[in-house]
């Protein structure tokens, strides 16, 4: 930076390649953000004091252990990896993407493996997600 001393001998500061720097960084980073487009995911959240529903023949039960484990129409998958998951529901759907598929987790199962089973649901192409819920026992 220039000093620059005025007739009266103040000093003064001159600010603008400052200013200037600020306004390049700003633009770089503007000019680099990268905007995403997430995948969303229509969920149908049932009420648990909801009637009870009479189950359909043509859906897929996918279950989430407390360890994270996933078990599909009763069949236990060999990992918890989201690619098996991925597999095992290609296999039960045998390509039919408009099946109900009902999603049941343990109480004590991680928010991301519950979360890794709707990824892996939305990622295969379903649409119709439905959650699974215990009704209250003031209600049974």
């Amino acid at each position: 930076m220039k000093f620059k001393r005025s007739i009266r001998g103040e000093l003064s500061i001159n600010i603008t390649p400052l200013i200037d720097v600020v306004f390049l960084l700003l633009i770089f980073f503007m000019v680099t953000t990268t905007f995403s487009r997430e995948t969303r995911l229509l969920v149908n959240l049932p009420e648990a004091n909801a009637e009870l529903v009479e189950s359909q023949s043509a859906q897929i039960e996918i279950i989430v252990a407390r360890e994270g484990n996933y078990v599909i129409n009763g069949r236990p998958l060999v990992d918890n990896r989201f690619e098996t998951l991925i597999r095992g529901l290609e296999l039960e759907s045998e390509g039919d993407r408009d099946l109900s598929i009902i999603l049941i987790a343990d109480a004590e199962a991680t928010h991301q493996s519950v979360v890794t089973a709707m990824d892996a649901i939305g990622q295969s192409g379903f649409s119709r997600l439905n959650i699974a819920t215990q009704r209250p026992e003031e209600f049974e």
